[in-house]
């Protein structure tokens, strides 16, 4: 029976081209994730867009000395344009600063107030005496109090991802000139989280399908206590805060983005000409996935469950499969230190189902992971290129010269080992589709490729080059086999290598578009006629690529 499936990714403040990094950590899982289930016949809504309302775009904008819309402006339609080229699908790529986005955060903001869930108190804040200024908090860095990292924001520590407050940091600094903030005590509106540790311990104690660093993280956050945090802040840029005697003060931004979900979702359906049908996938009937990076995953886990409790019959995360991160050439990815592979540099020099591959290859599911450029060369040559495109051109070659480009008959009945093959592939559809509907990627392009490697086994034993010069019909069950095996891969690699798989059926003489056929063994029909195969990947020069690549990110990074 079909399902209905909401697939909300991580929304990048766009203030900055998107990284490698954060590709593996959230858009390359969520396609992937959302292009297999729409070919398994399910519905469904994929959303995301651009952060426009965090601190990092007004520090980018006063480094720039612009307005932040013009910073907006520029990366998300970088982002957008990326997503073409890159091949991620979203249903409805936005951003927060949408009439639609304003609304709905407000109308939750006084549903929570109304309700208590949102109250006005004193907090302490920096004050900056130079600007004269309270200062929001990506604008204080210091020691992170919970594990010593020197470089801590004033709202989070990317080393332990734990949310801070600027007056938990240790020997705070302002960004701004360097000076030691004062810091005064002004009124601001909380949102009450220690009204929902209960609720929220019960309602993800059954959630042992999650990944063991997102149900640890979650499990100790609420366990030490959870704490009322400010959601208001003494900021220009963003969303009003509808009450009165607050024009100089906003919605922070970790309240309002995780809004933008069902924000988004809203807006879709205006797009569709449906207003209602957003409630279709915020129901119980509904599963809803979160791809984040794990420093997000206190928002996903705990305070977007949280609100979600407080404003009420709206469906709560189904799971939030939050991956570690991607290290660069063994070092963390930085981009104040410009030490990143940018996407859009990538995608001006490379194709893009190569990147795809590395990243889901080495997706960093359960611990960290990195990207090498001698190891994206490597897998691009040795997997892409030795394994899975050589099959395929192998094969496709062989029938056009013997065969006419026409799909063999086999005549007579296989015998045990083509049958066993082409019962491999099919059995592959099962064992991959299981990994990819729990998100575990590597499992399944493992599954995958282990189809490959299986049929290229299957020709060293056949060896149809041989026989075709003394039994053409014994040769035409070799190749018959391998063409359906192949075109069951076609379908099988489509999540992960969907440019590459359209060239590929349609270079099998197959018509429409491969996502159309569904999750399921789509065989290639005897006399079927193909066209003259090209190559699928290109082979890369190991030695002048990574020379170039590195020099370039070297030069880069220091500026």
């Amino acid at each position: 029976m079909a399902e209905r499936i909401l697939i909300g990714v991580a929304w990048p403040y766009a203030n900055g081209s998107l990284h490698v990094g954060q590709i593996a950590g959230a858009y390359m899982p969520a396609d992937i994730f959302a292009r297999f289930h729409r070919m398994n016949g399910n519905e469904v809504l994929m959303v995301s867009g651009s952060d426009q309302h965090g601190t990092p775009i007004t520090v980018r904008a006063d480094q720039e000395n612009v307005d932040p819309q013009t910073i907006i402006d520029r990366y998300h339609s970088e982002f957008c344009d990326n997503w073409e080229r890159l091949g991620i699908s979203f249903d409805l790529f936005t951003t927060t600063g949408t009439q639609n986005h304003k609304d709905t955060v407000q109308d939750i903001f006084l549903t929570l107030l109304e309700k208590g869930f949102i109250y006005p108190g004193k907090q302490v804040l920096p004050y900056c005496r130079t600007d004269e200024r309270y200062l929001p908090d990506r604008y204080v860095n210091g020691t992170c109090p919970h594990c010593g990292f020197t470089q801590a924001r004033g709202d989070q520590c990317d080393n332990c991802s734990r949310p801070l407050d600027p007056v938990n940091l240790i020997d705070p600094l302002c960004s701004l000139d360097g000076t030691i903030p004062d810091f005064r005590e002004r009124e601001h509106h909380f949102l009450k989280l220690s009204a929902f540790g209960d609720q929220l311990s019960k309602w993800y104690e059954d959630k042992s399908y999650w990944r063991q660093n997102v149900r640890n993280f979650t499990t100790n956050f609420v366990e030490q206590g959870l704490i009322d945090r400010a959601i208001t802040r003494d900021i220009s840029w963003g969303i009003s805060v509808p009450v009165e005697d607050y024009d100089d003060r906003r919605i922070y931004v970790w309240f309002e983005a995780v809004i933008g979900y069902l924000s988004a979702s809203k807006e879709w359906a205006q797009t569709q000409g449906m207003p209602d049908k957003w409630k279709e996938f915020w129901t119980e009937t509904c599963k809803s996935y979160y791809f984040i990076g794990k420093d997000n995953i206190p928002f996903h886990t705990i305070i977007w469950p949280a609100i979600l409790m407080g404003y009420e019959n709206l469906n709560l995360p189904y799971d939030v499969p939050a991956n570690e991160y991607m290290n660069l050439e063994g070092q963390k990815i930085s981009t104040s230190r410009n030490w990143a592979v940018w996407l859009p540099d990538y995608l001006d020099s490379y194709d893009p189902d190569p990147l795809r591959y590395y990243l889901s290859a080495t997706m960093p599911e359960t611990s960290d992971s990195g990207f090498s450029w001698s190891g994206f060369v490597e897998r691009n040559n040795n997997e892409l290129v030795g394994n899975y495109g050589n099959l395929v051109h192998r094969v496709l070659s062989l029938t056009q010269r013997h065969f006419d480009g026409q799909c063999p008959d086999p005549a007579d009945e296989l015998d045990s080992r083509s049958k066993d093959l082409i019962q491999l592939a099919e059995n592959c559809f099962d064992s991959a589709g299981g990994y990819l509907g729990e998100a575990h990627f590597r499992m399944a392009l493992n599954e995958n490729m282990g189809l490959a490697r299986e049929v290229n086994r299957y020709l060293e034993e056949k060896a149809p080059w041989k026989t075709a010069r003394e039994d053409l019909k014994e040769t035409g069950k070799t190749l018959y086999t391998a063409l359906v095996v192949i075109s069951s891969l076609r379908i099988l690699m489509y999540p992960f290598l969907p440019f590459t798989s359209q060239r590929l059926h349609e270079m099998m003489g197959f018509d429409g578009l491969v996502e159309d056929i569904g999750w399921q063994p789509n065989s290639v029909q005897v006399n079927q006629q193909m066209l003259p195969p090209t190559p699928l990947f290109q082979k890369l020069d190991e030695q002048g690529v990574v020379e170039r690549e590195t020099l370039r990110l070297n030069q880069t990074s220091q500026g």
